[in-house]
């Protein structure tokens, strides 16, 4: 049963990356994943357990994650009388695809022009970017 439930995970993730097409999420969406990344397995319970107050209905958290479900990011599983949920997308390939598409459709594909942007806004402080340029050379030597 465990075997069939992740083979069915990388089968979802083998899609979705196959076709190149992560379908947008919206807030609530992306919300309730950070919450299913973070417990890695859970149930609608355990993730409203974990969302600060006030929260929102049981069942409009379950419509969400259903909703997820049928965009491909998470796969249920049946336990007993209540449905497990797990992430069919890892949340670093999530962030890769849309950080992609925010570069290329607001800074003209340039992650310079991104940065740049933040550091005009004050939105990122020397220190900062200082930091992000250590491990830029990091990453090169390694």
């Amino acid at each position: 049963m465990i075997y069939s439930f992740y083979a069915e995970c990388l089968t979802a993730l083998g899609a979705l990356l196959k076709h190149g097409t992560m379908e947008k999420l919206t807030i609530q969406e992306e919300e309730a994943m950070q919450y299913i990344w973070q417990l890695g397995s859970c149930t609608i319970k355990e993730i409203l357990a974990l969302m600060p107050h006030p929260q929102p209905p049981y069942t409009t958290l379950a419509s969400v994650v259903n909703n997820l479900k049928r965009k491909k990011y998470v796969l249920q599983e049946r336990k007993g009388n209540t449905y497990v949920y797990a992430p069919a997308v890892k949340e670093a390939d999530y962030k890769r695809h849309f950080m992609a598409g925010f570069v290329r459709n607001y800074f003209r594909n340039s992650f310079k022009d991104m940065v740049s942007f933040f550091a005009h806004e004050d939105k990122i402080s020397p220190e900062e970017l200082q930091d992000i340029i250590d491990e830029i050379e990091t990453g090169i030597r390694n």
